[in-house]
């Protein structure tokens, strides 16, 4: 298995998995949009995506978006994307492509990545806390919905 940065030419594959991952939180599927979607962050270098492939296959991909932190006066990295094909799970996939993200970050000079995830995916907490990432206790996040 190979975890590598994406180029446009893995486009279909990756707007395959992007698609399933849509679904999974209770997106119609259209994988049409979700190409385009991805076609647009390639074109304007809006972020990175990292691919896990093995023989072919496309097995998982985890989509990094670049932000900033004024505090430190660096760059922060929202992991905002994390995918493993259902057949493909249990194999270490997700650690593999969280590493490839990390790795990234800090030859970026980064102060770190960031990310959220549903209240009721413990699979993806647990992940996330094996390999480091800690749950923010200082700060509340806020959204709002245009």
């Amino acid at each position: 298995m190979n975890i590598y940065k994406a180029t446009k030419e893995d486009l279909s594959g990756v707007a395959n998995l992007f698609n399933m991952y849509r679904v999974f939180y209770q997106q119609p599927s259209n994988v049409q949009k979700a190409s385009q979607f991805l076609s647009e962050r390639f074109e304007k270098e809006e972020s990175v995506i990292f691919v896990a492939v093995e023989n072919g296959n496309y097995l998982g991909f985890t989509q990094l978006y670049p932000s900033f932190s004024s505090v430190s006066l660096k760059r922060l990295w929202i992991l905002n994307d994390l995918f493993v094909h259902e057949k493909a799970r249990k194999r270490g996939i997700g650690k593999k492509l969280l590493a490839a993200a990390k790795e990234y970050a800090e030859k970026s000079g980064a102060k770190g990545l960031t990310l959220q995830t549903a209240k009721d995916n413990f699979s993806a907490q647990r992940l996330y806390e094996n390999n480091g990432y800690k749950q923010d206790a200082d700060f509340l996040y806020y959204d709002l919905t245009l």
